[in-house]
C-alpha cells in the first residue's frame, strides 16, 4: 500500500517514506510509527495503542513516545507548534491530519534490495511473513490481512524469541518467495509463511514453519475457515500456532547443537540442549539438564530463561527424590526468584517461581504465580496445566478440568502431556468421580514420561473405583521404579488442602500398603 501526502509518500512494502521520489531516512520505529498514525488517521490513536504496534506491549516510557513522534514529524516536515501533520490530543493521544491518498504498490520478494544481510541474533528468530491469497476470499480478506500481524503480537510475548516487526517482514509478498534469501536478509533463522485459499464457499488457512537456511520445513498446519466464525477462527490459529512454535522451535534447536561440545556452546544453545534433556524425566537427564543451564548461566549471568531452567531441575530434585528434599527446595526458590528478578515479565520465569511455591505447600501463592506467567503468554500451555494442577490440590474440581483440557488442546504433544491427564484425572478424584478419574489416570500413566508418581496416582484412582487388584499392580510399579517411595512423600508432592481429601486419599493409600 502506498500513502501519499503533501510531497511525501510512505511506501508500506517496501518500508521506505520519500519526498519528491527521494527516501527520506528515517529510524524503523519512526516509520512504524508514521505508518500507524496514518492508516488510522481516521481517529485518534492512544498511547497505549501506539506501546502495543510500535513497542508490541513492552514497557515504554512517554518520553521515549514524544521522542519518536516528534521524529516522525520532523521527518514529514511538520513540527510541535504547526502540527499539520500529525496532531497532539493533550491528555488523550494523536491523530494524523494531513490529507491522505491511497494506492497499490505491489512489491515482489525477489526486487528488495539490501546492501548486506543482517547478522543473525544469538538467541532463535523469526519472520512471520504475509499470507499468500489464492482465490475470491470475500469476507475472509480481514483474515488475511490480520492474521499475520496477530501471529507476530502473539510471538513477540515470547520472550526467548526475536520476531522480526511486521514492517520489514511484510515487504516480502507474493505466492513465491526464496526463504534462504529472505532469511539472510532479515537475519532471522526461522520462518513462517502460508496461505489463504478460498473456492466455492470453502476456505483454508495453510501454515509453515521453516528453516531459513535451506527452505525445510520443520512444521505444518491447516485450518478450515467458515464466514461465521472468522473471529473465533483467528483466535484459535494464533493460539495453536504460538503453542506448536513453543514447542517445536526448541526441540530443532537442541537437535542444532546436540553433537556440539558443552565448552564451544552459546549460552541459548545450551539453554535449549537443557530443555530436552530436562523433559526427559529422569534422575541422569535432570543432572545432565542443570548443568546445561548453568553453562548458560556461565556464559551469560543474566540469562533468566537459563535460571528458571535451573529452578524447573531443581524443583524436579525435590518432586520425584532426586535430592535432599530441603537443598533442592531452596535451590528451586533460589534460582526462581533470580529468574524473576532478571526478566519479572517472562513467563517460565513465573512458570518456576509458582512451582518452587508448590514445593512449600503453598498452594494459593503458587497459584498467583502461575496466572500471573498465563497472563503474560494466554497461550501458554505448561502455564495453563500448572494453574490446573494448584487447582485441583486446592479442590477446586471445575477449574482444573477446565484448565487441563485448555492445555492439552493447546499443546497435544507436550512433554508434559502425562502430567496434564493426570491433572485432569486429579480433578475429578477430588470431586469423588471416581471412574472418570480411573480414565484419566490410565491414560496418563501411558504416557511417555510418566513416573513413579503417576502410577500412585493411577493407583489410588482405581482403589477409588473398587478395583483394588489393579490399584495394587499400581504401587507394585510405582515402588519398582522408586523404591524409597512411600505415604508421606507422596503428599509432600501432592499437599492437598482439603483435609477430607487428603484423609480419604490416604485411606486408600494405607488400603494398598504404601
Amino acid at each position: 500500500m502506498l500513502f501519499r501526502f503533501g510531497p511525501f509518500e510512505l511506501d508500506a512494502l517496501r518500508f521506505e517514506l520519500r519526498e519528491n521520489g527521494v527516501m527520506v531516512a528515517v529510524e524503523p520505529q519512526v516509520l512504524s510509527l508514521l505508518h500507524f498514525l496514518i492508516v488510522n488517521r481516521n481517529r485518534l490513536v492512544t498511547k497505549d495503542e501506539i506501546v502495543s504496534a510500535v513497542w508490541h506491549g513492552r514497557i515504554v516510557s512517554d518520553a521515549a513516545i514524544s521522542s519518536r513522534v516528534k521524529s516522525a514529524r520532523c521527518a514529514v516536515g511538520d513540527n510541535g507548534r504547526a502540527q499539520q501533520v500529525i496532531r497532539t490530543i493533550h491528555g488523550c493521544g494523536f491523530r494524523f491530519v494531513g490529507a491522505v491518498d491511497e494506492g497499490s504498490a505491489p512489491v515482489a520478494a525477489a526486487t528488495i534490495e539490501v546492501d548486506e544481510p543482517i547478522t543473525e541474533p544469538a538467541r532463535p528468530s523469526i519472520a512471520v511473513l504475509p499470507l499468500s491469497t489464492i482465490g475470491d476470499l470475500g469476507s475472509l480478506t480481514i483474515v488475511a490481512e490480520a492474521l499475520p500481524h496477530e501471529i507476530i503480537r502473539a510471538l513477540s510475548r515470547l520472550r526467548w524469541l526475536f520476531v522480526i516487526a511486521r514492517a520489514s517482514s511484510f515487504r516480502f509478498v507474493g505466492p513465491t518467495h526464496d526463504l534462504r534469501r529472505i532469511g539472510e536478509l532479515l537475519g532471522v533463522r526461522y520462518i513462517l509463511s502460508g496461505t489463504l485459499e478460498a473456492f466455492g464457499g470453502r476456505a483454508t488457512v495453510a501454515v509453515e514453519l521453516a528453516k531459513a537456511s535451506d527452505g525445510g520445513v520443520i512444521w505444518a498446519e491447516r485450518f478450515k475457515v467458515s464466514d461465521g466464525s472468522v473471529e473465533d477462527l483467528r483466535a484459535e490459529i494464533v493460539a495453536s500456532v504460538v503453542t506448536a512454535l513453543e514447542l517445536q522451535i526448541p526441540l530443532h534447536e537442541a537437535s542444532r547443537v546436540q553433537l556440539t561440545a558443552p565448552e564451544l556452546m552459546d549460552a541459548w544453545s545450551a539453554y535449549h540442549l537443557g530443555l530436552r534433556r530436562m523433559f526427559r524425566f529422569t534422575a541422569a537427564d535432570n543432572a545432565a539438564a542443570a548443568e546445561l543451564f548453568g553453562h548458560a548461566i556461565a556464559k551469560d549471568q543474566g540469562f533468566a530463561r537459563a535460571h528458571a531452567g535451573l529452578s524447573f531441575t531443581r524443583f524436579q530434585d525435590a518432586f520425584l527424590d532426586y535430592a535432599d528434599r530441603a537443598s533442592a527446595t531452596a535451590a528451586a526458590c533460589q534460582a526462581a526468584e533470580r529468574a524473576v528478578t532478571l526478566d519479572p515479565l517472562d513467563p517460565f520465569a513465573n512458570l518456576a517461581m509458582g512451582r518452587a511455591h508448590w514445593l512449600s505447600g503453598d498452594l494459593e501463592g503458587s497459584l498467583a504465580w502461575l496466572d500471573r506467567s498465563t497472563d503474560l503468554s494466554p497461550n501458554y500451555a505448561q502455564g495453563i496445566y500448572a494453574q490446573a494442577w494448584a487447582q485441583a490440590l486446592l479442590s477446586r474440581g471445575d477449574g482444573g478440568q477446565c484448565s487441563s483440557d485448555r492445555a492439552m488442546a493447546l499443546s497435544p504433544l507436550d512433554p508434559l502431556r502425562y502430567a496434564m491427564l493426570a491433572t485432569r484425572a486429579l480433578s475429578h478424584l477430588v470431586r469423588d468421580e471416581a471412574d472418570s478419574a480411573v480414565f484419566w489416570a490410565e491414560r496418563a500413566a501411558r504416557e511417555p514420561g510418566a513416573h513413579a508418581l503417576i502410577d500412585v496416582i493411577a493407583a489410588v484412582c482405581n482403589a477409588a473405583a473398587g478395583d483394588i487388584a489393579h490399584a495394587r499392580g499400581r504401587i507394585e510399579l510405582a515402588r519398582k521404579r522408586q523404591p524409597s517411595l512411600s505415604r508421606d512423600k507422596f503428599f509432600r508432592s501432592f499437599p492437598f488442602a482439603d483435609a477430607e481429601v487428603r484423609n480419604r486419599i490416604g485411606a486408600l493409600l494405607d488400603q494398598l500398603g504404601l
